[in-house]
């Protein structure tokens, strides 16, 4: 299947809702392709970046379920190839 290189920006808002985001990531951990978490203390949120490597399908998946996260903020931009 054709995959697509995407980069997943998602804001966390609220500290709670971390378990339930990580335990989302790890089921779709065979298309990651590398992760970055940043605490910004000033303004109580973390930023995470997500590079994966998916079918469309996969990936509009994670952005869609990211969103239906309580406090959880996210959008993908896709690879043009």
């Amino acid at each position: 299947m054709e995959t697509r290189i995407a980069v997943i920006s998602i804001i966390v808002e609220d500290k709670e809702a971390a378990p339930a985001l990580n335990e989302l990531l790890h089921g779709f951990g065979d298309f990651i392709i590398g992760r970055m978490g940043l605490p910004y203390r000033q303004k109580n949120v973390n930023i995470i970046c997500l590079a994966i490597d998916a079918p469309m399908d996969d990936i509009n998946a994670l952005t869609g379920a990211l969103g239906r996260i309580e406090g959880i903020n996210a959008k993908a931009t896709y690879s043009t190839n």
